[in-house]
């Protein structure tokens, strides 16, 4: 049992039967006759729904113990994207809506940890930033004033991108995953 005083983000918690994860914690302080309260964000595990709740500081909450297991992305199917233990080779669905905005960068055979939660998939545990080849672009708009412009790349996954005027076709770059937006380009150094 853990107080709800005590909750914080991935904390994965068992609430009217049913398994959640705590996207976002925030803590309210009372003040006269209005006692704080927590308000949590929760992620729905197994249908991926989002909820609000309220709780009292000193109110107890069921904690669910998680583990992480490395596996394999397999491939992704209407509802699931598919991993497969590398010991065990089994083979586990999780919802989408768990994998997020990531999905596009995983590729066949990509390593991750997935998050388990009393033996049921919660989350993956993917990279911020990946590596990844710019597949086409359009050419740069020169400007003797403005340093700072942007023009858009698609990635070799499809996904599109602002990057900087000299980033190229066939550069590769790092993007952050989360916001899918442009780090920096990688050099590679020639021997």
């Amino acid at each position: 049992m853990l107080l709800a005083s005590e909750v914080k983000e991935g904390t994965a918690l068992s609430l009217d039967g049913k398994t959640y994860k705590v996207l976002e914690a925030v803590r309210h302080t009372g003040s006269g006759q209005m006692h704080g309260f927590i308000e949590l964000k929760l992620l729905d595990v197994r249908f991926g729904h989002v909820a609000e709740r309220r709780f009292k500081h000193a109110e107890r909450l069921e904690q669910v113990e998680s583990a992480k297991k490395q596996m394999e992305y397999l491939y992704a199917d209407d509802d699931s994207c598919w991993f497969m233990d590398p010991v065990s080779f089994e083979q586990i669905p999780v919802p989408r809506s768990a994998v997020g905005g990531v999905l596009p960068f995983m590729k066949e055979g990509t390593m991750v940890a997935v998050e388990l939660y009393g033996g049921e998939p919660l989350s993956v545990v993917f990279p911020k930033v990946v590596e990844v080849t710019v597949a086409s672009t359009g050419p740069g708009i020169r400007s003797s004033h403005d340093a700072n412009t942007m023009k858009p790349a698609t990635l070799e996954n499809g996904v599109e991108i602002l990057v900087p005027q000299f980033v190229e076709s066939g550069d590769l770059v790092r993007v952050d995953t989360e916001k899918t937006r442009y780090v920096d380009r990688v050099t590679v150094k020639h021997i």
